[in-house]
């Protein structure tokens, strides 16, 4: 998920239900959305250029970890393959990971970077904020260090509760 601007609509929820952890990328937007995320399950996050300087000493601005053998990179501003924000592009370029996840754009959007050899994820935005239309989230499985699985979630039309 990514760009909450400091509203968590009830249906991430239902969707993230059955998930192991969540993972944002960024515009958290208030302490009390990641609070109740982290409450919600166990909880990944960076912070974006919207948020405050609490949220920025809750959490990175990069993430580099592991899950279940998947090399995972998450940032807010990033870029897409071929057109990486020069900050990311360095560090995607040195040491590629297997999945790169960022925000910021606020366009779902998944493709792989063929150059680099990773799959590149950016969730859309799940606020209120900004010019989408619609709300979305990605949901997916880490098996055996693989991304599968892969579901895009729209929970509804920015500005409406559904």
């Amino acid at each position: 998920m990514s760009d909450t601007h400091s509203y968590l609509d009830p249906k991430v929820f239902e969707h993230f239900e059955s998930c192991d952890e969540i993972w944002h990328a960024g515009d958290i937007g208030s302490v009390e959305v990641a609070k109740e995320l982290e409450n919600f399950k166990p909880f990944k996050a960076v912070w974006g250029n919207i948020d405050n300087k609490k949220l920025r000493e809750m959490y990175p601005l990069d993430f580099r970890f592991d899950c279940n053998g998947l090399d995972v990179f998450m940032t807010h501003i990033g870029g897409y393959p071929g057109r990486y924000h020069k900050r990311a592009k360095t560090i995607l370029t040195e040491t590629p990971p297997q999945l790169y996840i960022c925000g910021h754009s606020h366009i779902l959007k998944v493709m792989p970077d063929k150059t680099l050899g990773f799959l590149h994820m950016n969730p859309g935005a799940c606020g209120n904020v900004g010019y989408h239309k619609i709300k979305t989230l990605l949901r997916f499985d880490v098996l055996e260090g693989k991304v599968k699985n892969l579901e895009a979630i729209e929970i509804g039309k920015r500005g409406k509760l559904r």
